[in-house]
């Protein structure tokens, strides 16, 4: 019933279409760019729902406030606590230890404005998970959602591999263009 109502809205009515050519994994870290609207987090989600999977994602704490936070939380939203000296990897990591089949989407710019320091820790816990990293681009003109890509990290060359990943995303385009830096 879910996998049909996200089916219905994503490609139906928003007239969205995806263009997916990796395999399924049990455990992967889904990188997500560019990440230029608040509407990425829902397109995202109705692409993931019509596919009949549920990704998990990280969100600031502060937008898990009652009742919102429940439906975040039902959504897969995971809340992140900013202020706290804590290791987002290893809690990751530790999730992906502890769960037969995980997927988290991480939007690896970590803000909606144009930031060119993109994060790692998505690459972090991929490596450390040893789960493969898909790369999944968001193309509003086309309305199309493109995942053409796989890796699993393996040496941990992050600056080597993070060229490799933003080079991937330079041919998308975010909802606000101007907000997409790579």
């Amino acid at each position: 019933m879910k996998r049909a109502l996200c089916n219905f809205v994503f490609h139906r009515l928003l007239g969205w279409k995806t263009d997916i050519r990796t395999p399924h994994y049990d455990k992967c870290v889904i990188c997500v760019a560019p990440h230029t609207s608040n509407w990425d987090l829902f397109i995202g989600l109705l692409c993931y729902g019509a596919m009949g999977k549920k990704a998990s994602f990280m969100m600031k704490k502060g937008w898990f406030f009652f009742p919102v936070g429940l439906i975040f939380r039902a959504m897969g939203g995971i809340p992140i606590d900013r202020s706290r000296n804590t290791s987002m990897v290893s809690q990751m990591v530790e999730r992906f230890t502890q769960k037969r089949s995980f997927h988290l989407a991480i939007t690896p710019e970590a803000t909606r404005k144009p930031n060119s320091e993109w994060k790692t820790g998505f690459y972090y816990i991929a490596l450390k998970a040893q789960v493969p990293i898909l790369l999944a681009g968001m193309d509003y003109p086309s309305k199309t959602v493109r995942c053409m890509q796989a890796f699993i990290p393996q040496d941990g060359n992050a600056e080597m591999d993070m060229c490799n990943i933003k080079q991937y995303f330079k041919s998308f385009i975010g909802k606000n263009p101007k907000n997409f830096a790579i």
